[in-house]
């Protein structure tokens, strides 16, 4: 199921950024990019949970690499799509020289706190529409096209493609497949209980939502998984308010930065959160994950701390997002290892953290960008400060539930090793 869905979902993506240039009604467009996010939204939440399953406590280093491609696919579609944008308007008519012009002056109008009046701008609506923009998606969608090419090599490869299926050879043999479910002779017992289970979840997508997982649970057990997501409700909802905003934040006044001085710093900032998470992968094998997130909502929380003391300080803005972009880095994938290091490794948490990291990516930007609109530029960095305080408080009550979770049974009673380990319907273990 989670490779017919990650084959469904990458094929659609191709598909939607090929139709989006042929989209000329807005309301035909809103149904394709939520198409769109609807099926960015399955390949998220379905690639962090197979890589928690099927690489356990090795998935810290493959989450952060993971997620090394995602900034690094943030990073580079802005340079792709940048040879297409037109400084000049996009339709040609008798007065295109002046409203070139005059778009300097739109721009700036639109800047959230104090937008301008735009009826006195002549913009022209009719003519011949010379823009290439189209190109940038077109490209985009064929660099995308190898992605389901592979799921379906996949796919074929397992024999779950019915017209291949008795042709196709397995990417493993029958005797290492033995090899794979056979438990080692020196693995602890609490490994070998795990294993069948784990395996069991790569049949079924779902198997997340039956009931009979919850059965019996401690409340510890959901607020593992809540506090978990509200930590990544808030850093995700950082990255999507900063890279939001933080161009209008520098062009307005005290800083009134130029226009295109502020272009920068969204990729400076989407930069260094792609150079932290390539930084990650040889520091998460080192470190433990919840060290790491520890260091990131901490360094959160200091940087915003600073920005607001240097606030007038145009240089120290740059320092400050390079500085945040970092941190923000490997939140995510740290957060993700080390929950599901908490839970055992099942997968099932994956998906409420990633829902919650999704959902505070939408609605913090459309929470600041609101404030902002009302209090002006220097609320956003007020708004910075408060939610890295509440990650930093989340994350403390995530270590103070994992400290009252209950540890599995092997490794509190060692000296009845003849006993046999069970796990029960929660993911905990009982003699």
């Amino acid at each position: 199921q989670s490779l017919f869905a990650l084959f469904a979902s990458s094929l659609a993506i191709s598909l939607v950024f090929a139709i989006i240039p042929l989209c000329h009604n807005v309301v035909v467009l809103a149904v394709v990019m939520a198409m769109a996010g609807l099926a960015m939204g399955c390949i998220d939440t379905i690639s962090n949970m197979q890589l928690v399953k099927i690489y356990q406590k090795d998935s810290a280093i493959f989450l952060q690499a993971l997620h090394f491609f995602v900034g690094f696919g943030a990073l580079l579609s802005p340079l792709i799509a940048d040879p297409f944008l037109s400084d000049t308007n996009c339709i040609l008519s008798n007065s295109t020289a002046n409203a070139s012009s005059n778009l300097p002056h739109i721009r700036k109008s639109l800047v959230p706190h104090h937008p301008g009046n735009l009826s006195h701008y002549d913009l022209p609506m009719k003519g011949m529409v010379v823009t290439r923009v189209s190109y940038a998606f077109w490209i985009m969608a064929l660099i995308n096209l190898p992605v389901p090419i592979a799921v379906f090599f996949l796919l074929y490869k397992e024999r779950m493609v019915p017209c291949f299926s008795s042709s196709s050879h397995p990417l493993l043999s029958a005797d290492e497949q033995g090899m794979e479910t056979r438990p080692a002779e020196k693995e602890d017992l609490s490994t070998a209980v795990q294993r069948p289970r784990a395996a069991g979840g790569h049949d079924d997508l779902f198997s997340c939502c039956q009931s009979k997982n919850f059965r019996g649970a401690s409340y510890t057990y959901f607020a593992v998984h809540i506090t978990g997501a509200l930590v990544l409700f808030m850093t995700d909802g950082i990255v999507g308010e900063y890279s939001g905003f933080v161009y209008s934040y520098a062009v307005e006044e005290p800083l009134s930065v130029v226009h295109k001085v502020a272009g920068y710093l969204p990729s400076l900032f989407w930069g260094f959160i792609t150079l932290g998470r390539l930084i990650s992968i040889p520091v998460s094998y080192r470190m433990k994950p919840a060290t790491m997130v520890f260091i990131n909502v901490v360094g959160v929380l200091v940087t915003f701390l600073l920005l607001l003391i240097f606030s007038s300080s145009v240089v120290f803005l740059f320092v400050g997002t390079a500085s945040l972009g970092l941190f923000l880095s490997s939140a995510f994938p740290s957060m993700l290892a080390y929950t599901e290091d908490i839970l055992q490794y099942r997968g099932c948490a994956t998906t409420v953290l990633v829902t919650g990291a999704g959902v505070g990516e939408m609605v913090l930007q459309l929470l600041v960008g609101s404030i902002i609109h009302d209090q002006g530029s220097y609320s956003f960095l007020v708004c910075g400060m408060i939610f890295g305080g509440l990650a930093f408080t989340f994350y403390a009550l995530l270590v103070f539930f994992h400290r009252m979770y209950p540890k599995p049974s092997s490794d509190m009673d060692d000296a009845s090793p003849d006993k046999a380990a069970v796990m029960d319907d929660t993911g905990q273990y009982q003699r």
